[in-house]
């Protein structure tokens, strides 16, 4: 008896020395929305599942500037999480009120329409006077807090999101200062390489400064996240220093619980939707000329187009002169994003028309693959969203000039309700909690 209780103990802990402690330290933060934060939130949600306790640090909301804001993301935040909030110095935030929050750029340049002189000299001002980004204002308060949380509670892993880049520069501060710790850098967007990074109006001395910012960064994280393999071996290729080995894909994905419930479209409109932003860079003009050829050659008279998100007012104009019936929805509420993209009968994904386009994979592609309707692509057919839009056999990906089998794809999907043929086995690969599964071996073995 006294052996089996002695071996009961033991076991209880051994288990307890297996539990990982990791710090998430993130700037995006219910009540932030927007696809970047569902990702690391997922994470916090799940990670307790798999052997972790997680801890987050983030900004406070009254001091942070955040593109979008979406209260509803508050509900998926466990009661239970410890999540601590600091102050921060936010430029943007000085930015707006001289200049307004319309003219103040934000990621991917999509709040902005042509450009003038004033919003030239506000991205000059941005891409050189706040390197690696405008957020460069929390880290120190960031720093301060992160070293009273890891040594309070003897966190042994800091898991940093970004972008905002800025934040990794967190990471080699306290790795500095705690050199035990383990460091796990979630680079979810590429960073000198995005596809606006141009745009930024960067001076040589600026951009050698970004860049040896993201090597050293690169060299010293104990463990590299990233969406994609393009991604992946970019990285890699930055400094002889950078195993390959410690960078790992590991995708975005979509949480099974926010697509349980069925929707139904009320009325007998076949509805292609885009959900989220769209910038110049996007070109999705092929897309809208087969669309409307399509209307015209078919009669399709019951066809509509919905836009959930922002646009620029020139593709508003070009589906009125291509005659193409268009709802105009606006930035809604995660869960209402989710709504329409259950109530559609083709989602549409666009790919940034821009170098390295074959690596990028955005959220909305995973939460496409969870609305489990299918998918037509306009984008490089041989890029990493093309590979899993077809081993999930999900829709199709096509180029800019692929426009006569896109339309005769398009009659099909139109004519024929296809979702019976969609791999759901592959589909779950993608979930948010077996993505999660595979950052806790990550974390583990870091």
């Amino acid at each position: 008896m006294q052996r089996c209780l002695w071996s009961l103990k033991e076991s209880r802990q051994t288990q307890k020395a297996k539990l990982k402690k990791v710090l998430i330290i993130t700037y995006y933060w219910p009540p932030s929305g927007g696809a970047g934060i569902q990702r690391t939130l997922h994470f916090a949600k799940y990670l307790g599942d798999y052997n972790c306790i997680p801890y987050v640090l983030t900004v406070d909301p009254a001091y942070a500037s955040y593109p979008v804001i979406d209260e509803s993301l508050k509900s998926i935040v466990p009661s239970t999480l410890n999540v601590t909030y600091t102050k921060s110095f936010e430029a943007l935030n000085i930015l707006s009120a001289v200049a307004g929050k319309d003219k103040v750029p934000y990621g991917g340049f999509t709040n902005q329409k042509k450009s003038s002189f004033f919003q030239d000299a506000l991205k000059w001002i941005r891409g050189n006077f706040f390197i690696p980004d405008a957020r460069i204002g929390w880290i120190k308060y960031a720093v301060q807090k992160a070293s009273e949380l890891i040594q309070a509670h003897q966190i042994d892993t800091i898991l940093i999101s970004s972008p905002p880049h800025s934040s990794q520069l967190i990471g080699l501060k306290l790795k500095k200062e705690f050199p035990h710790l383990k460091w796990v850098a979630d680079l979810r967007d590429p960073w000198t390489d995005i596809y606006y990074y141009k745009e930024l109006l960067h001076t040589n001395w600026a951009k050698k400064k970004d860049l040896a910012l993201e090597k050293k960064v690169l060299e010293r994280a104990d463990s590299i996240l990233v969406v994609s393999n393009y991604i992946k071996y970019a990285f890699a290729e930055k400094s002889l220093k950078i195993n390959v080995d410690k960078i790992h894909v590991l995708p975005n994905g979509f949480d099974e619980n926010d697509f349980a419930k069925e929707e139904i479209n009320s009325d007998n409109k076949f509805y292609i939707t885009y959900v989220g932003t769209m910038a110049d860079s996007y070109k999705p003009t092929v897309f809208f000329e087969s669309l409307s050829k399509l209307i015209s050659a078919n009669n399709l008279n019951n066809l509509v187009f919905r836009f959930v998100g922002s646009i620029p007012q020139h593709i508003k104009e070009q589906l009125r002169t291509l005659n193409i019936s268009a709802e105009f929805i606006g930035h809604v509420k995660h869960q209402d994003a989710v709504k329409f993209m259950k109530q559609t009968n083709l989602l549409l994904l666009v790919i940034p028309d821009a170098p390295g386009a074959e690596g990028i994979l955005t959220g909305k592609l995973f939460e496409y693959l969870g609305a489990k309707k299918r998918i037509v692509g306009i984008g490089p057919s041989n890029g990493d969203a093309a590979t899993i839009i077809r081993s999930c056999n999900a829709g199709e990906m096509f180029n800019r000039s692929d426009k006569k089998q896109l339309q005769d794809w398009l009659l099909n999907e139109i004519n024929h309700d296809n979702r019976h043929l969609i791999n759901q086995a592959e589909v779950s690969k993608y979930t948010r909690k077996e993505l999660t599964q595979q950052l806790s071996s990550i974390i583990f073995n870091s």
